[in-house]
């Protein structure tokens, strides 16, 4: 069940009031206890144990391995995908719990992912200082939701006595897909009106291992707005306007991480960013939706911050180093909330196989080389390199004048990467040529290309031997 039924309320904010809130949280089950059986079934597992020195949730399944720590701000701190870990941990602080002072969250940064509030700044109090950094540092409180066939934890944060918001998040995995969902809802636990905007940051590491000096090739990436109301499409709101590290492409900002401190703001219409590990191969794509009816802070659906040196510098020997990594910063829109009223936010991510070679992602996959159909003598050629969110079979669409046929291309799975190179026997006349992705029970997860088929060359261009 999602707090509020906010997958069903017709109003866009997804309000609802803390008494229903409450009353739905006693009805919800204290320990999320399924029976054995149920739980092999669904394929995944919910279980306490020991990460790094904290006191951890792990949720697991074939895919994903999720560290959930509730003492440090109710952080994710890890994912591990395919074997390989795909977030930030600061090396400084694993196992640690440091005590909360009344001055902010400086020296706080474990890593990982976590919540936060906009906007930012000291100017009024419609601006988080960071001051009490327990909502995303203090203890929180976990409590097992479901075991089976969802496996599922809900975070409850502390009232911040700043702002007087509390975060309430559950995060979930399935038992047959590496997807990861999450629901966060901020309430406001004060007497009067408040309007905020919720805020999620994932941190990446940019060396290998995480926290080491060996740098690696990584990417944020995600579509700019056409009519956007940032001059360039973006907006570098800390470090020098002209780092290399921005690059547009395809309708694509591409922000590389090159070791000099930097934040940029982007009004994406679209609803996902990637974060892309150039050098292992390993890119992760969160989604949300986004209101174009509601103000976000600032203009700002996503944003990027890079860890480094404050301008175009080396370190100094006597500097410490918090990273290297990035910030995928996604972002709600400013919503106002009356006394005992909540929103929620929901996101989802995706891992994948990709490295820089990174184009687009649909929603069944990401995008390498685009598809190309090209016909020959042999028959019509399909290629492309993609990374797929789900196992299951790459199946082509074929259209002509008599209309659609499919055929079964490959079998693919998301912690490999997928090399299309394959000739079929299309139907005649085909014009166009589509290629989905359709899980093992049978759902079509949507297209990763869909493209004209190349006609052959001219005869007077083809090789004495054809």
């Amino acid at each position: 069940m999602d707090l509020c039924s906010a997958r069903t309320t017709k109003y866009p904010l997804r309000h609802c009031s803390w008494l229903a809130l409450a009353t739905l949280l006693m009805l919800l089950p204290t320990t999320g206890r399924a029976d054995s059986k149920t739980a092999a079934q669904s394929g995944c597992k919910a279980h306490a144990t020991n990460y790094l020195g904290w006191q951890a949730e792990e949720l697991s399944n074939p895919w994903v391995k999720l560290e959930i720590v509730p003492q440090i701000g109710g952080r994710l701190i890890q994912v591990t995908f395919g074997g390989h870990d795909l977030l930030y941990i600061n090396p400084a602080l694993k196992g640690k719990v440091l005590p909360l002072e009344n001055k902010g969250d400086d020296g706080h940064n474990y890593g990982g992912d976590k919540i936060w509030p906009l906007p930012e700044g000291n100017q009024d109090e419609q601006h988080w200082s960071g001051g009490y950094g327990n909502l995303d540092s203090g203890p929180f409180t976990l409590q097992v939701i479901s075991r089976g066939p969802n496996c599922a934890v809900r975070l409850t944060g502390p009232v911040n006595p700043e702002i007087g918001q509390r975060y309430i998040r559950d995060i979930s995995i399935g038992g047959d897909t590496p997807v990861i969902s999450f629901h966060v809802a901020m309430q406001n636990m004060s007497g009067f009106p408040q309007t905020w905007s919720e805020q999620t940051i994932t941190e990446y590491p940019t060396s290998n291992p995480s926290g080491s000096e060996n740098f690696t090739q990584f990417w944020g990436v995600t579509h700019l707005n056409p009519k956007s109301v940032y001059p360039k499409g973006y907006f570098v709101r800390t470090g020098p306007q002209d780092n290399p590290a921005f690059s547009v492409s395809d309708g694509n900002l591409r922000v590389h991480w090159n070791d000099i401190m930097q934040e940029v703001w982007i009004d994406s219409p679209d609803g996902w960013l990637a974060a892309v590990d150039g050098t292992n191969g390993y890119t992760m794509v969160e989604r949300h939706e986004i209101d174009p009816a509601h103000e976000y802070p600032s203009n700002a659906t996503i944003i990027f911050y890079s860890s480094g040196p404050p301008e175009s510098r080396p370190k100094r020997p006597a500097e410490p180093r918090e990273g290297p990594f990035v910030e995928c910063e996604v972002n709600s829109p400013m919503v106002k909330l009356a006394p005992g009223d909540s929103y929620a936010m929901d996101t989802q991510w995706f891992p994948t196989r990709m490295g820089e070679e990174f184009k687009t992602t649909t929603y069944s996959g990401v995008v390498g080389t685009p598809l190309t159909a090209t016909a020959t003598p042999a028959g019509l050629v399909l290629a492309g390199e993609f990374g797929v969110f789900y196992a299951g079979d790459l199946v082509a669409h074929f259209y002509s004048r008599d209309g659609v046929s499919t055929a079964k291309l490959i079998s693919v799975t998301p912690t490999e990467p997928v090399q299309l190179q394959t000739t079929v026997q299309a139907p005649p006349n085909t014009t166009r040529v589509s290629v989905h992705l359709v899980d093992p029970a049978g759902l079509d997860r949507g297209p990763l290309g869909e493209v004209l088929v190349n006609p052959p060359p001219p005869r007077n261009m083809r090789t004495p031997t054809e």
